[in-house]
């Protein structure tokens, strides 16, 4: 088998971020890495809004949930966006819209963890307060929010977060989540 790429294999979702500014070049960087994903029908759904205003980044940060305090140190908050319609609409409620997004973070992270910088997307904020503090239309979903800084300092992480930021990466064996030629995988029921 051939190695994987660098970025790729090295890649971690990092909580230690030092709140040293990053050049504007560099969150281009990243953005141009994003865009070039591939989409359905070539669409390009995604739209980022970049936060890097002191007093944007200072709402955006209010929108995050309590066990997202590790990233108020960062310089740059990434709010990804779109659109059902945006994208294809396919059979079976397949809206490529999230994954042509995800595809486009997938690029964004691995050319920030090849530039030595922390680009960690979360879950964890309240929709409603980003898209006021970002002026995002109502009718636009925000997928995600992508944490970006430099590495920092481990010390002010939570003691369970410092276990992670230090221990071993953790995935699961291969072969529980890849099966060939038929579906035999052993998951819980559905809810």
């Amino acid at each position: 088998m051939q190695g994987l790429l660098p970025a790729i294999e090295t890649r971690r979702a990092r909580r230690a971020l030092s709140a040293d500014s990053i050049s504007r070049g560099d969150v281009e960087t990243l953005l141009a890495a994003a865009h070039l994903a591939p989409s359905c029908n070539n669409s390009q759904p995604w739209r980022f809004v970049v936060a890097d205003d002191p007093n944007v980044l200072a709402k955006v940060k209010e929108a995050l949930s309590g066990g997202n305090y590790w990233a108020k140190q960062a310089p740059i908050i990434l709010a990804v966006t779109s659109r059902r319609d945006l994208d294809c609409a396919l059979s079976d409620a397949r809206d490529y819209f999230l994954f042509g997004c995800g595809m486009a973070v997938g690029n964004l992270m691995a050319q920030a963890t090849s530039m030595g910088l922390i680009a960690h997307p979360i879950a964890g904020y309240k929709p409603e307060l980003v898209k006021a503090a970002l002026e995002i239309p109502e009718t636009y979903v925000v997928i995600t929010l992508i944490i970006v800084g430099r590495p920092g300092d481990v010390s002010l992480l939570s003691d369970k977060h410092r276990e992670r930021e230090l221990g071993p990466r953790e995935r699961r064996p291969l072969d529980q989540v890849v099966a060939w030629n038929r579906f035999s995988f052993e998951d819980p029921p559905a809810a």
